[in-house]
């Protein structure tokens, strides 16, 4: 079949991409919504806190589940149903009243937004060359994180100027607008639209799975995802405004200002990130240990720095992490060299689950260890209790850096016994 022109590979990337961007929009928008969802619901923190919680928990479980319905029913239908399912939730979540039926909402929002950036990563494997994918993968994931800045400004006046309801009624119908598009415009690969994979048995799930984690490609991606992604994650979505604030000193217009820099340092070396190992894939682990080594040398100094960090040294800091996001993308492309197309989503889904699991399990341990350091009320949190709190992450770094050199040595081992190596681009590591 000839080879798709580029002005079409751009529009159904464009396509993909503003479905991914509508579900971190969707994801982001409570972010500055938290006082009013209080307000509006009746709850406590804690109860507030659970939206994170089982948006972390959702997103992580889906994963697998998600990769095996692309692989049997393709990416534009599981993509489609996952736009529909946010849009109807975030309407849901619109009108709603009461605390558990909000819960139920943002859970649908969560299962939808599942759904999308697995289906995206695996139409640019069919519409894209080999040698473009990582830069392809990297815009993607760069581009679309924009959805949480988008979010972040048009809700605020939403929220301040037709309320609630309106608000998240008009994200609801912004989110009906690109899923017509995306039914119109997508296809799962040039060839065909829909693209149905063979039924699969329980039995042939549990095949594909095992496969799928054996090969030491996908346990490699995994470890990088685990490893790279859970500080930004977590600073973005709860984190990071308290311990700026309560942890550093910060005034709320600084912490913000901060906190948008993860953003931009996401944008600013994303792309770069794909071009390095689309060149030279071999190095691909290298660059990811590299960044974790950043991260753990970075959150070092501001932890040990005695009194509050200096400004500069907190923008150092935001970068860093910021650095992780792209990073983390690294893992999705060990699992596209490592697995056939029929698994290539299930891998990606596996791949996936690393960092938000990671994540998860970040955001309860400062929990934990904040509430032990400081019993009583948020007002209580002490500088001394999130430098208690935010040195649970070298558990994770240390678990997840011993995970990234075992598995290294595993794929390469195996790529050298295969006849690979560096001179071999498509099965590097």
């Amino acid at each position: 079949m000839p080879t798709p022109t580029r002005r079409l590979q751009l529009t159904v990337w464009g396509v993909g991409l503003a479905c991914y961007l509508l579900a971190v929009f969707h994801r982001s928008s409570l972010a500055v919504a938290g006082l009013d969802a209080a307000e509006r619901f009746g709850i406590s923190a804690a109860q507030l806190s659970t939206f994170v919680m089982l948006q972390l928990l959702v997103y992580a479980g889906m994963q697998i589940p998600v990769g095996l319905l692309i692989d049997r029913f393709g990416s534009r239908s599981i993509l489609l149903i996952g736009t529909a399912l946010m849009v109807v939730s975030q309407a849901g979540f619109a009108l709603v009243g009461s605390f558990p039926l909000a819960v139920a909402m943002r859970v649908g929002v969560g299962v939808g937004d599942a759904m999308t950036f697995v289906c995206v990563l695996r139409m640019l494997s069919s519409w894209f060359a080999p040698r473009r994918i990582p830069l392809m993968t990297q815009l993607t994931g760069t581009l679309g994180q924009s959805g949480a800045i988008v979010a972040a400004v048009p809700m605020t006046f939403a929220l301040g100027t037709i309320g609630w309801t309106g608000a998240y009624l008009t994200a609801a119908g912004v989110g009906a607008v690109v899923g017509l598009l995306a039914l119109v415009v997508l296809a799962d690969t040039p060839e065909v639209r829909r693209l149905r994979g063979a039924p699969m048995s329980l039995t042939g799930v549990r095949i594909s799975l095992a496969a799928s984690w054996a090969h030491p490609g996908t346990r490699l991606g995994f470890w990088i995802h685990f490893t790279t992604q859970f500080s930004s994650t977590t600073l973005s979505l709860l984190w990071g405004f308290p311990f700026l604030v309560r942890g550093e000193g910060r005034s709320a217009a600084e912490a913000g200002l901060l906190l948008s820099l993860i953003i931009v340092a996401v944008m600013a070396t994303g792309p770069l990130m794909g071009v390095f190992i689309g060149k030279v894939p071999w190095h691909r682990s290298t660059l990811a240990i590299t960044v974790v080594w950043s991260l753990m040398a970075t959150w070092a100094v501001v932890l040990l720095w005695p009194g509050d960090s200096p400004l500069w040294l907190l923008l150092v800091l935001m970068v860093v992490v910021g650095v992780g996001g792209p990073a983390s993308m690294i893992g999705f492309d060990l699992g596209r060299t490592s697995n056939p197309a029929e698994r290539l989503a299930s891998a990606t889904g596996i791949i996936n689950q690393g960092g938000f699991v990671a994540s998860l399990l970040l955001v309860v341990a400062i929990g934990l260890v904040l509430d032990w350091r400081t019993p009583g009320t948020s007002t209580a949190y002490t500088p001394e209790s999130f430098r208690w709190a935010m040195a649970t992450q070298y558990v994770l770094w240390g678990v997840g850096l011993l995970q990234l050199w075992r598995w290294r040595r595993r794929t390469r081992t195996l790529i050298r016994a295969e006849g690979g190596g560096p001179a071999n681009v498509p099965g590097t590591a």
